[in-house]
């Protein structure tokens, strides 16, 4: 039982990911320049002046909880009780008029051989919202997983982790799709390959030496393979 355990192991070493795990916003729906540009106005109208770029360099990546401890220390006390209810408020409408999947994401999906899931910072109710606005909510359903699921967001290993352990997945046989610093710190902590999808030339927040970067979803599965 034990040799049959460990040659086991050894083919799942050499087999290709058993699983694949996809950030949400900015890898499946394009989301990020909506919800930053959103998010930088209601700061500014707080009382925070804060740039779509700034919003993009404190932001990216991370869960609500964490980016309201950042807003809070900047802001120098609590924000308005309303500002998440106002944020997604206000996103949710641009998404029902301006919400696009990544382009070439849903030829990927489609043609992408391996076990695959979601693991996002942000809540349930903007994941089910952008994956159903752009018609990507069938490829993941039941293999959906939020920060609200553990007690550390990105960039901490936990929600990969969490991910990897109901998908049936060996961490160190997984591979990450990822948009920003904190996921990239997230899957590398995690133990994870991980490839950083850079479509606006956001480089300049992704740390050079730490996986392979991309810029077209086309080019992913031939990457995949080829790990």
């Amino acid at each position: 039982m034990i040799a049959y355990n460990n040659l086991i192991n050894i083919v799942r070493r050499n087999l290709k990911p058993d699983l694949v795990i996809f950030d949400c916003d900015g890898v499946l729906v394009d989301s990020e320049p909506i919800s930053n540009q959103v998010l930088s106005e209601l700061l500014t109208e707080i009382g925070l002046p804060t740039t779509f770029e700034k919003s993009l360099e404190l932001f990216l990546g991370k869960s609500w909880q964490d980016s309201l401890k950042t807003i809070e220390s900047l802001l120098g006390k609590k924000p308005p009780k309303n500002l998440f209810d106002e944020y997604m408020k206000r996103m949710f409408k641009l998404f029902e008029t301006d919400l696009e999947p990544i382009k070439g994401i849903s030829q990927v999906l489609n043609n992408l051989n391996f076990p695959k899931c979601v693991a996002s910072s942000g809540p349930y109710e903007k994941i089910y919202k952008t994956l159903g606005s752009t018609q990507l909510l069938s490829f993941f359903e039941g293999n959906i997983f939020s920060a609200v699921d553990v007690k550390n967001g990105k960039p901490a290993p936990d929600l990969f982790l969490h991910a990897a352990s109901k998908m049936n997945s060996d961490p160190t046989n997984s591979v990450v799709i990822e948009d920003s610093p904190a996921g990239i710190e997230a899957a590398l902590k995690a133990n994870m390959k991980v490839l950083a999808f850079d479509q606006f030339g956001y480089n300049h927040l992704i740390p050079s030496n730490k996986g392979k970067t991309f810029s077209s979803m086309k080019d992913l599965i031939n990457i995949i393979d080829h790990l």
